[in-house]
């Protein structure tokens, strides 16, 4: 079988770069190169109908490929040359992956068993219009079902009108209160689930006829809660058991025993576990503490959570524990580790880091002879390099002066060059690959901001 030939189109800035990049690829996957350096510095200047006028051929391929910053549909080099055309990746060091060499979610990824219970807390103080926007919200975000939490020591007397009306939008909803009116009036009106009743209320939950969270009277009250489940079962109500995740501090570890215990007693009983009880008590982003706590439900069969979105660290409480289910549910059922399967999760920092080399920058440097900033971040430093040198600093402020001592910047190029410094900036903080003119990664975040 014959070797395929693949023409890689660049810049003159990246033209040793990409060399260096392409001769570890071709033994590793089996193609011959051939470099094409095309008459302009960056290939973010390139249009793919420049690119058919100026590109020539010194041998026959059976692929051309482009840089991914290449603006402009693909069709008129593959009418002029008649050879497949694609677009690769944006940077060079993203290359290996376009050939595979980076894990890639499997095609059969995205299966999941857990439930997601999304509450919106304080209801009784919440207008109707504000109870639905929110209640579409976490739908979209992964929900599916909608909670509504209730205030101890009132009676919310709407209830039953804020169920009619998320029912009517096709939303599933449960009740979150031990008053056992609000739950008759609730479910009356539609809802499915009461969360929930325990030893001293489980009587109540006979005349609702919809299934019922058990919980013990108080968290470690393993007898009440044995005794509140015989209840139920001699009047055949469904339930599931929720033994109650504790804080860190008052009881987690055991309360993690207890999850473990109720699934053994109870091999097919259906299991709920409030993981807003440490998310939203805990000072640590939460996305972490989901993916944990959705691989204990995954592995213990506790095949609902409950969350919340209160406290400003669990704002995406929802989407994290969406996502975690998916990467949990794959890592148990096929024993892969959960690891370069969903990248969506790594929020703060980047699933795969890149910084350009000394080397690079040098090249860079010797190679620009305009007077537009290239900006980079690496070695702990914001770099800038243009047609009068290359500076660097790890202070974008002092960077900047640096630049007005050679340079004299109007306004506009002035804000745009403070904005890419300011991301540069943040990368080299947080340990995210900055590459100019692009935003950087912030993964399930970016889905949320374009929905």
């Amino acid at each position: 079988m014959p070797t395929r030939r693949i023409a890689f189109v660049t810049g003159k800035l990246a033209e040793s770069a990409l060399r260096r990049m392409v001769a570890r690829l071709e033994q590793a996957h089996g193609f011959e190169a051939e470099i094409c350096v095309l008459n302009i510095s960056v290939a973010a200047l390139m249009t793919t109908e420049w690119v058919a006028r100026h590109l020539r051929l010194p041998r026959p391929v059976d692929l051309i490929l482009l840089p991914g910053l290449c603006r402009g549909p693909i069709e008129p080099i593959e009418e002029r040359f008649a050879i497949p055309t694609e677009k690769g990746p944006k940077e060079i060091w993203q290359l290996p992956g376009y050939f595979g060499q980076q894990a890639e979610a499997p095609a059969e990824y995205g299966a999941h068993e857990i439930e997601i219970i999304a509450e919106i807390n304080h209801c009784p103080r919440r207008s109707l219009d504000e109870i639905v926007r929110l209640a579409e919200q976490l739908r979209a975000q992964g929900a599916d079902v909608i909670d509504l939490g209730c205030d101890p020591g009132s009676r919310w007397r709407r209830v039953g009108e804020v169920v009619r009306a998320l029912r009517d939008r096709d939303l599933r909803v449960s009740i979150d209160t031990l008053d056992v009116w609000e739950a008759a009036e609730a479910v009356r009106a539609g809802a499915e689930l009461v969360l929930s009743v325990h030893e001293a209320t489980a009587s109540a939950a006979v005349d609702w006829g919809c299934e019922v969270v058990v919980i013990p009277t108080q968290p470690g009250d393993w007898k009440s809660l044995e005794r509140a489940i015989a209840r139920l079962d001699a009047e055949k109500v469904a339930y599931r058991i929720d033994p109650i995740l504790e804080p860190i501090g008052f009881g987690f570890a055991r309360s993690l025993f207890r999850y473990a215990r109720a699934r053994e007693l109870w091999p097919d009983a259906e299991l709920l576990m409030g993981v807003g009880n440490l998310t939203e008590l805990t000072d640590v982003d939460s996305a972490g503490i989901n993916v944990l706590l959705a691989a204990i439900c995954e592995e213990l069969g506790v095949r609902s959570v409950l969350t919340t979105a209160v406290i400003n660290w669990c704002r995406t409480a929802t989407k994290e524990l969406d996502l975690a289910r998916r990467l949990v549910h794959y890592a148990v059922r096929h024993a892969a580790l959960p690891k370069h399967i969903e990248p969506r999760l790594v929020m703060l920092r980047d699933p795969v880091y890149h910084e350009p080399d000394e080397t690079f920058l040098e090249e860079v440097a010797q190679k620009v002879k305009d007077k537009n900033y290239r900006i980079y971040a690496a070695g702990g430093q914001i770099h800038a390099i243009n047609h009068s040198g290359h500076r660097a600093d790890r202070n974008p402020f002092a960077l900047f002066r640096a630049l007005l001592e050679t340079d004299s910047i109007d306004p506009r190029h002035a804000f745009y060059l403070g904005y890419e410094m300011c991301k540069a900036e943040l990368a080299l903080k947080l340990g995210k690959t900055y590459t100019q003119d692009e935003p950087l990664r912030w993964g399930l975040l970016d889905e949320l901001e374009s929905a």
